[in-house]
């Protein structure tokens, strides 16, 4: 089902998903079939040719994981879309199928720290070359782009420090150079992002996040045109195994049906905490894009709809200041994820980037006083008044230091 003229909050419910034909349920069925029949040989030899439409053994897909991919990609406005096991899965995918022994790839300084270890641990053992840099910059951009330089990896917002990348202005860079320009939407989804019309080749996304949203499935997206994502699943995917199955297929469609209320209560809570923190004596700094001190605050207004979920600050003091204050909360999880429903703390320098060497913490402005919050869906000032209870546990910095008043 598609209707052109409806609004983002309409599609995420009715997108590609209709009663089902037979029972007329309007929940969607649960496939979790493994093999399939075919009516004569020629049938499979054409299905696993790529000749005829169809599923021919389970490590390639599902019908259930199908209609999830199609809404997907309607949601990006790509052609297309493969469903994997987690968000690594998906930005291993996504890179792999552009690079390979001897090629180069240039990565957003600020990035996930599973991403980084990906590459400093996997990607080099089978030659794959990589350098960070700085994307605020696109004048060095260009000058880090080498011969054989085959993408140019970005997220945006970035995680944990929230920079913004101008989306468009990168692309062109990538098109003049003639490199696909991979995008980790992750942090903003589908609703509140469209890297796609921005001018990125691919989307990746941890569907674990947002899209799902409840914290109870471990799911990956990638998005782009036909021709790529049929090579990564026939070749990348179904090789390595990296299929997502048909219940937690079933668990993202039945968590996108919320996915516009949830987003706009995340956003609407992450506000008010990044307020109330960047008036709080004990915080040094706040990023967070809807902020007006953000550095990027006009470009995240021009690109996002919405300014996110997530808050992350630096305490006033040292890494047992950030440990009292995050131990000291009592409504909010220390947790490594974020998107579920409940807030969620947690300390990048010694859990998500912890596999990024001390070095390059500091030089990624990861230090020990950093700490991200995942605004759940809880009421804000309940959130608030845990936050604050928690800054009372810590001592009272002798001046006050905030850079943003």
């Amino acid at each position: 089902m598609r209707h052109n003229k409806w609004s983002m909050d309409t599609k995420v419910i009715h997108e590609n998903q209709m009663p089902d034909q037979e029972t007329r349920a309007i929940s969607s069925s649960i496939t979790p079939a493994v093999a399939y029949a075919f009516p004569d040989v020629q049938t499979a030899a054409a299905v696993v040719a790529g000749e005829e439409e169809g599923i021919f053994y389970g490590r390639y897909g599902n019908p259930t994981l199908g209609k999830l991919e199609k809404k997907i990609a309607s949601l990006e406005g790509g052609e297309d879309a493969l469903g994997v096991a987690s968000g690594m899965a998906a930005i291993a995918t996504a890179l792999l199928a552009f690079v390979k022994k001897d090629d180069h790839v240039l990565v957003t300084k600020d990035v996930y720290g599973g991403t980084y270890s990906f590459l400093a641990s996997i990607a080099i053992r089978y030659g794959i070359q990589f350098d960070y840099v700085d994307c605020t910059d696109m004048a060095l951009i260009k000058k880090s782009i080498k011969g054989n330089t085959k993408a140019l990896f970005i997220e945006t917002p970035s995680n944990p420090l929230l920079t913004i990348l101008d989306m468009k202005k990168i692309a062109e860079v990538c098109k003049s150079f003639q490199i696909p320009l991979i995008v980790d939407n992750t942090f903003m989804t589908p609703y509140l992002q469209k890297p796609l019309e921005a001018g990125a080749t691919i989307v990746v996304h941890s569907a674990t996040k947002y899209i799902n949203g409840h914290g109870d499935v471990l799911a990956g997206f990638i998005v782009g045109d036909k021709e790529p994502i049929h090579y990564m699943r026939k070749t990348l995917m179904g090789n390595l195994g990296q299929n997502l199955n048909a219940f937690d297929s079933y668990l993202i469609l039945r968590g996108l049906k919320t996915m516009a209320v949830r987003m706009h209560r995340h956003c609407d809570n992450a506000m008010k905490v990044a307020e109330f923190l960047e008036s709080h004596p004990s915080i040094k700094k706040v990023y967070y894009p809807g902020l007006p001190s953000h550095p990027q605050h006009v470009l995240a207004k021009k690109q996002m709809t919405l300014m996110g979920g997530i808050v992350s600050f630096e305490i006033d003091g040292d890494f047992q200041t950030a440990t009292t204050f995050i131990n000291s909360l009592k409504l909010a999880y220390i947790s490594f994820s974020l998107g579920d429903p409940e807030t969620l703390v947690q300390h990048p320098a010694s859990m998500t980037h912890a596999s990024i060497p001390t070095k390059e913490k500091i030089k990624f402005n990861i230090s020990d006083q950093l700490i991200r919050l995942s605004l759940g869906l809880e009421d804000a000032q309940d959130i608030i008044d845990d936050i604050d209870q928690a800054l009372s546990m810590v001592p009272v910095p002798d001046k006050i230091t905030n850079s943003n008043k």
